[in-house]
């Protein structure tokens, strides 16, 4: 899904700027500079094409809302983009961070239900995002996962999982970076 934070993104911005000011163009630069700006649309994409283009009432779940795990930090993280964009396709957001949910919560108020733990995010959810690669997302139990959930969708945004064992239990699993049906090794 990209990378974020307060550093590299706005260190990118200014590097273009600058370059843009002395006339030499810095096309690399921005060029990934939008390819990261452009996975969070391709992600959301997926989830919205799942449900047929209608996200009004689908609960969703987020794992993971900081920028990178072992942090707090949400700026220009690409959940607070998905976030957003679920909400405003009329989704209802469960999330949990084992550290950023007071920031989060500074952002989205009462907007989103906040979970206490991992698996409380997820009785009646409709899919599960993994947003950040927290150490402890990284083995869930996936039997229960799908016990509690209303739909077994998993939506990995950081390639964590195995698509055959996710398949094999009855998932339904996407990624990024990888086509449908590709096996991860």
């Amino acid at each position: 899904m990209g990378f974020g934070g307060s550093c590299f993104p706005k260190d990118l911005s200014a590097l273009i700027s600058t370059a843009d000011a002395a006339g030499c163009p810095a096309r690399i630069v921005r060029a990934v500079k939008d390819v990261n700006d452009r996975q969070r649309e391709v992600f959301t994409d997926k989830i919205r094409a799942h449900f047929g283009g209608n996200l009004d009432g689908r609960t969703i779940a987020l794992w993971g809302l900081s920028f990178k795990p072992n942090t707090d930090d949400i700026r220009d993280a690409p959940a607070v983009f998905i976030a957003e964009t679920l909400l405003a396709g009329g989704a209802r957001l469960v999330v949990f961070d084992p550290a950023a949910e007071s920031n989060f919560r500074a952002l989205f108020g009462d907007r989103v239900r906040y979970a206490r733990a991992s698996y409380d995010a997820l009785p009646g959810a409709d899919a599960l995002c993994l947003l950040t690669e927290w150490n402890e997302f990284r083995n869930p139990d996936f039997e229960r996962m799908k016990q509690l959930m209303s739909n077994a969708v998993i939506f990995d945004g950081r390639n964590q999982y195995i698509r055959e064992e996710l398949e094999n239990i009855g998932f339904t699993y996407y990624c990024v970076g990888r086509p449908s049906g590709e096996k991860q090794t």
